[in-house]
């Protein structure tokens, strides 16, 4: 029981050679650096450095952190060792399913589930009475002719409001007694007319989806009609030009991999319910749940196991969970529902059907003096908690200038009510789309006053940091002018400029398009509350743990579901610690475990988790240093944390002292101790970024031909020129990038869910659902430009959005290059085959010249 080496030995050595240190004058892509590549470690306080740093770290920037280390997940999952919610089996575990609307508007008559009970094998059937549940209320703190709050019930009460909503619940010994349960369902409905576009919603006399809210709005603010906006259109109008365009894009499904389940038991002896389920919010699912239940909150545990996939749809709270919870509670038996595809397509939170009426005025020289913009964001049936029916206008309206120079802004921003299944948010939320309408504003002044397209950019794109827009917004210091020029500078290189010059002279539709913006990633609460939102999310809780091997646990709010946070936040504890990354432990999604977290979406997790857990090692690390000072009859400002595998020394290398001898003395023989140390090695620290967060930023050049005999678009290449900061896991981020770039792909070529005229979704399967496969997306480049963060603790930006953002502009906007000849310019998403081939029929002339182009001037 003693310790294992003597605390004045010097022999001791870490259990693996940590990888080389990252060559801090080299991109994450390894090529030398080209321009504006910024690094360093990141700027912080005085206050920051002595308090939370750790000023006796001896390990150099680089040690885990900058490095692809082997992803600690991989040897689970590859090996199918992961544990899924579907994996889940308990004794004598029934199984869930519900009976689902089949008009999309309509009041409920009567529901007669006796001939499902009936059905062998049945256990339960219950509609919204027998189950007696509270409703799922998302609510925005903004005046009642701003904001209409509206209530989701868990089974649809007296009303269903879309196709696939949950009417009755039922529970059987197998999945397909239930399957013939519910088919034995009898649901009478008295129908009423669909709502399934703006135009009927927003109609005079329109029926209404919720009778809360009048004219099917839910939503309507008006926001930054600053001074000066009608006299810059009126100059533009003489000098200079005013463009207008109305995008569109179509509905999608975020489709993770790993469709939506539960898995509910009670325990007796805990009095407890227990509840498995793929949330990204482990912690809201909790609260919604012992509120709907009418329990306590310490009565219902939720845990998150393996996830497979997101992208946003997961971190609302869904009402199915909630029932399947309550019939378990009920029944005192484990329940499982796993959310097939229909469903998951039909009746699952779906995004993105968003329309923008956008003006900009343009002075003579291509700079924007003015935007006005009128955003509807179709929403669906109901409001998401806890981010409400809001989230899309509220984003698009705060953000909308993105990445430019914006001297004067007007805004109103819409959410309206459909019978369509409900929005929730979707990787990028709004970005995409409003990314899409201001750079179509972009292309088309560019075309007006005979501009080359990146040159209008850069005359009007932030350079000077950090910059307050019009917006009220502070953008902290990125390279979007850098990447604007490196991403022109790879395509002119590679002799893309040259080979559409050569297509053309052939007849070929070959196309380049640019997108140049930001993602505000790491929201924290000082943001949220902008939206006026109830329950505001913002900050993340860290607990940091080490036991007598000298090995740490460490917990984070934060909820993995693909984004390898085992791996990435266990390198930036092991760099504050001085530790083998093999000796950290990450634990995450256990709402007895950890004590509050916000889970993972906007990108937060290494901006905000990963603070919040380098603050806790760096505590611990000043907790090591004080026992490791008394150990070895010092001060405590003598010694440090050496940062070579786990020791604490002074400046006599012959003095020193490991983890493991200290933890030793902790805990085993804490009589050792200093007076004023408590027998424990661990800490605790939250962390929220201030004010309006930190930015990265992105531009996206791609080269597409198009095909005018079947309207075909075959993207060529894809570059990504990306700055999100301090590079945690160079191929981990390469994967955000390239993932989030399919994604934009999908919905720029591929994904929608459109809706008949009765409400009906025409989308059921894959068959109709075109999701891109990887014949269809291209090889992707990503180069990095590094701008450290001044908010965070470890230098990071947000990664896991901006892939997503910057497609369906750049690729539009590539499409229409390639179409430019013929007059013909397409302002909607998916671009469908058929889409290109009616506009080219409409088309009034197709060898329309090209307008002459001002030659673009890199710097």
């Amino acid at each position: 029981m003693g310790a294992r080496t003597d605390p004045m030995n010097d022999q001791h050595t870490g259990p693996s050679t940590p990888p080389a240190p990252a060559d801090p004058d080299r991109t994450a892509t390894g090529a030398e650096p080209d321009g504006p590549v910024v690094r360093g470690d990141p700027p912080v306080s005085e206050e920051s450095t002595s308090r939370d740093r750790g000023p006796r770290f001896d390990g150099a920037r680089g040690r885990w952190v900058g490095a692809s280390v082997p992803r600690r997940e991989d040897p689970r999952l590859l090996a199918g060792r992961g544990r899924f919610v579907d994996d889940i089996q308990l004794p004598r575990m029934l199984h869930a399913g519900f009976v689902r609307s089949t008009p999309a508007h309509a009041r409920i008559t009567s529901v007669d589930l006796k001939a499902t009970r009936e059905i062998d094998g049945v256990v339960a059937a219950y509609d919204a009475a027998d189950l007696d549940l509270g409703d799922i209320v998302a609510l925005l703190d903004r005046p009642t002719e701003e904001f209409s709050p509206t209530a989701m019930p868990i089974l649809a009460k007296d009303k269903v409001r879309f196709v696939g909503e949950p009417v009755a619940l039922v529970v059987g010994r197998d999945p397909y007694c239930v399957e013939d349960a519910i088919e034995a369902a009898v649901v009478t409905y008295e129908a009423h007319d669909a709502i399934v576009s703006e135009d009927t919603a927003l109609a005079a006399g329109a029926a209404l989806v919720h009778e809360e809210a009048p004219g099917n709005v839910l939503l309507d603010v008006s926001m930054f009609d600053t001074p000066g906006v009608d006299d810059a259109f009126d100059a533009a109008a003489s000098d200079g030009c005013v463009v207008e365009v109305l995008t569109r894009t179509g509905r999608q499904n975020a489709l993770p991999l790993e469709t939506r389940g539960v898995v509910a038991a009670w325990d007796d002896h805990d009095e407890q319910l227990l509840v498995q389920t793929c949330s990204q919010v482990p912690h809201q699912v909790r609260t919604v749940l012992a509120r709907s239940l009418r329990i306590p909150e310490r009565m219902v545990r939720v845990t998150v196991p393996d996830m497979g996939g997101g992208f946003g749809q997961k971190c609302v709270v869904g009402r199915e969970e909630i029932a399947v919870a309550a019939a378990a509670r009920r029944l005192d038996r484990p329940v499982k529902w796993i959310e097939d595809r229909r469903e998951a397509l039909t009746a699952g939170f779906l995004a993105r059907e968003q329309r923008y009426r956008s003006r900009a005025a343009f002075d003579a020289q291509g700079r924007i003096t003015a935007l006005d913009v009128d955003v509807v964001c179709d929403m669906g049936a109901y409001s998401c908690y806890p981010f409400t029916a809001g989230i899309e206008p509220l984003m698009a309206s705060a953000e909308m200038p993105s990445v430019y120079r914006v001297p004067a802004y007007r805004v109103r921003g819409r959410a309206i009510a459909t019978n369509k299944a409900p929005t929730a948010p979707y990787r990028g939320v709004s970005r995409p789309q409003y990314v899409m309408a201001i750079e179509r504003l972009m292309e088309r002044a560019a075309r007006e006053l005979g501009l080359d397209p990146v040159e209008i950019r850069r005359r009007n794109v932030i350079t000077e940091f950090p910059y307050t827009g019009i917006n009220g917004v502070t953008y902290d210091p990125g390279t979007y002018r850098e990447s604007l020029d490196l991403a022109e500078q790879t395509l002119r290189e590679e002799g893309w400029y040259e080979l559409r010059e050569r297509a053309a002279a052939e007849g070929r539709y070959l196309g380049i398009g640019y997108c140049c913006f930001s993602e505000r990633t790491g929201y924290g609460s000082e943001a949220f509350a902008k939206r006026k939102m109830q329950v505001v999310p913002g900050f993340d809780i860290s607990e940091i743990r080490m036991d007598t091997t000298g090995s740490v646990v460490v917990t984070s709010g934060t909820m993995n579901h693909g984004q390898s946070h085992e791996t990435t936040l266990a390198q930036i504890v092991a760099d504050r610690l001085g530790l083998d990354i093999d000796k950290v432990k990450l634990r995450q999604g256990d709402t007895e475990r950890i004590v509050y977290g916000w889970g993972t979406f906007a990108s937060r997790s290494a901006t905000i988790g990963g603070s919040a857990v380098s603050i806790a090692a760096a505590r611990l690390g000043e907790v090591l240093c004080d026992i490791a000072a008394h150990l070895l009859q010092t001060r405590p400002d003598q010694v440090r944390l050496d940062g070579r595998g786990g020791v604490v020394q002074v400046d006599d290398p012959s003095r020193r002292i490991s983890f493991e001898d200290i933890a030793d003395v902790a805990y085993l023989r804490a009589h050792l101790l200093p007076k004023d140390v408590e027998p424990t090695l661990s800490a605790t620290a939250s962390f929220d970024v201030p004010g309006d967060g930190t930015f990265s930023n992105a531009t996206h050049a791609v080269v597409v031909e198009t095909d005018p005999g079947t309207g075909q678009v075959r993207i060529l290449r894809y570059a990504c020129v990306e700055d999100c900061g301090v590079v945690i896991h160079p191929k981990v981020v390469d994967g955000q990038c390239r993932g989030g770039i399919a994604q934009g792909i999908a919905g720029a070529l591929f994904e929608e869910i459109t809706y008949a005229d009765n409400g009906e979704p025409s989308a059921a399967s894959f068959i109709d659902y075109l999701v891109p496969t990887a014949t269809e997306i291209p090889d992707i480049t990503v180069s990095h430009l590094e701008t450290p963060c001044a908010f965070t603790e470890n230098g990071a930006k947000g990664a896991g959005e901006g892939g997503t953002i910057g497609a369906p502009a750049a690729v539009l906007n590539a499409i229409n290059d390639a179409l430019r000849h013929t007059g013909v310019e397409l302002d909607t998403t998916p671009v469908h085959p058929q889409t290109v081939l009616a506009a080219l029929d409409g088309a009034p002339e197709r060898d329309t010249p090209r307008p002459p182009q001002k030659a673009s001037s890199p710097a």
